[in-house]
């Protein structure tokens, strides 16, 4: 039996239930109450998955899934990432309109991610928004209510809770990670012939090279930072990335194709000496 640790929201149940219907082993599902979900503010991606990598460590559960996203560059020591899934669509959606450049000006966009709200005031810097806390239904419902005239989330969330966006924002550059999962446990912990259906070899190399240039730039979950890496014909990987001011003002992007080995990190340098530093550095 491979008990599969999950935090306890709707999506995150949803993922590890996806997760447990392709593991070819019995399993069952332990919700775990993470620093995150107990509303801690913290600069640190940890707080959804420290509590996560502590119940691995003390043998409470077997296999950790996360949304790849919220993995720090850094896991604790001893563990690791033993596969990453198929990926679902990376980008970002907005329900209530149809595209950014439909809304009106003044109009006030939902989200939580400093990374989209950086990037929807550099795209409209005529609109208002306002952070808003809360699992993909209670954000949905405030929008429903009136209280927002758009919402900004991801493709890949609404999709396994079974919601249609109304449009897709390819605009934005995606968070690293973004749509995908990421499965931790100790080495050799989990049977390689269990895992083998929850492996996909393209989702890992772009997963990789977005983790590799978020991890040369210091980024955290805090960061305004998108990065987006997609397959090319030919092997080779594209990263698009975003790095800006929490207001939009200011911004650099770059656009970098090349085998997966360190093209992030290449994808990084040209950042940095185009002064991502020093964006990232003004917060």
């Amino acid at each position: 039996m491979i008990r599969i640790g999950t935090r306890g929201s709707a999506l995150a149940l949803a993922q590890a239930r996806w997760v447990a219907e392709r593991l070819e082993a019995e399993s069952e599902i332990v919700p775990i109450l993470t620093a995150g979900d107990r509303g801690a503010d913290t600069e640190d991606k940890s707080r959804w998955v420290s509590e996560l990598e502590r119940a691995l460590l003390e043998d409470s559960v077997d296999l950790a899934v996360h949304s790849a996203k919220d993995v720090p560059a850094e896991l604790a020591a001893g563990l690791e990432l033993v596969a990453i899934p198929e990926r679902a669509d990376p980008r970002d959606a907005i329900c209530g309109a149809p595209s950014l450049s439909q809304l009106p000006g003044g109009a006030r966009i939902g989200t939580s991610s400093l990374r989209r709200a950086a990037q929807i005031r550099a795209v409209r810097p005529d609109v208002e928004v306002v952070a808003v806390r809360g699992n993909v239904d209670t954000r949905l419902r405030k929008l429903g209510e009136g209280e927002l005239d758009a919402l900004v989330l991801a493709c890949a969330g609404l999709a396994r809770l079974g919601h249609e966006p109304d449009g897709v924002l390819g605009e934005l550059v995606p968070a690293a990670g973004q749509g995908a999962l990421a499965l931790e446990a100790a080495p050799g912990r989990i049977p390689e012939k269990a895992l083998r259906r929850l492996r996909d070899e393209a989702a890992a190399a772009s997963v990789g090279v977005e983790r590799e240039l978020t991890r040369a730039l210091g980024a955290s979950c805090n960061t305004p930072v998108g990065a987006h890496a997609r397959h090319r014909a030919g092997g080779e990987l594209e990263v698009s990335a975003w790095v800006g001011r929490a207001d939009g003002s200011v911004w650099v992007s770059d656009r970098l194709s090349g085998e997966a080995p360190g093209l992030g990190s290449r994808c990084a340098e040209r950042l940095l000496a185009a002064g991502a530093g020093e964006i990232l550095g003004s917060r």
